[in-house]
């Protein structure tokens, strides 16, 4: 399982769980505190859930609180009944508010993971151009890209050929689009100054296709290995 497929796995319980704990907990002062009092404390609840987890989480843990504030928060208590409309009413109201809330949380961490990826993006060009800059020799270059291309589209391996196309490996494209995917290695083509120079043949690993950003950084990297190489000479 993935680290991600994890978290949101731990997001779903918390989405059911977190809720619960936080209307039980309200029991004993239930008396003491306005209903409406109590629907913003669960809504605080379910943004801590949908921040830290998916969009799905989110609105589980939405439902959730709308359920365990009948159950424990209204009369009658413990039961899914409510006798007062104003309770039926605030009950609704904490079921939209809370998707709609969740649904913004989790869109917010979205962006943000967005940004943090991005700055990781541009630093990985960034030192390899710096190294394309300053490096004395090309293959120290291929190194380096070699070893940003396993991290970046999580690959079982990587090699550098150089010389003449031989085969039909699946491809990697300029546009970021692959021919295909799979445990067969895949063929990213580098060109320098318009002169082909060799290939980088990738080896995916076991997690699926990496999201269109990452292929494209990928090309980049190919053409800044194409630069180093075209500078050096042949091989």
């Amino acid at each position: 399982m993935s680290a991600w497929a994890a978290r949101d796995g731990l997001a779903l319980a918390a989405g059911l769980l977190a809720p619960f704990l936080v209307a039980l907990a309200l029991v004993p002062v239930r008396t003491d505190l306005s209903h409406t009092n109590a629907a913003l404390i669960l809504v605080v609840a379910v943004v801590a859930v949908a921040a830290l987890g998916s969009r799905t989480a989110g609105v589980v843990a939405a439902l959730s609180a709308a359920a365990w504030y009948d159950f424990f928060l209204t009369r009658p208590y413990e039961t899914f009944d409510i006798s007062a409309t104003a309770d039926v009413e605030t009950a609704i109201l904490l079921l939209v508010v809370g998707v709609i809330v969740s649904q913004l949380a989790a869109r917010a961490r979205r962006l943000e993971v967005v940004v943090v990826t991005d700055a990781a993006y541009l630093a990985r060009l960034q030192r390899t151009g710096d190294l394309v800059r300053s490096a004395g020799s090309a293959d120290t270059v291929v190194d380096h890209v070699r070893g940003e291309l396993v991290q970046l589209l999580g690959l079982r391996a990587c090699r550098f050929e150089h010389g003449t196309l031989m085969g039909r490996p699946a491809r990697l494209l300029k546009d970021g689009s692959v021919t295909g995917w799979g445990p067969e290695e895949v063929e990213l083509r580098v060109y320098g100054n318009g002169r082909y120079q060799g290939r980088f043949m990738l080896t995916p690993g076991p997690e699926a296709l990496p999201p269109l950003q990452a292929r494209l950084v990928a090309v980049t990297l190919a053409d800044q290995t194409g630069a180093a190489l075209d500078t050096a000479g042949p091989a």
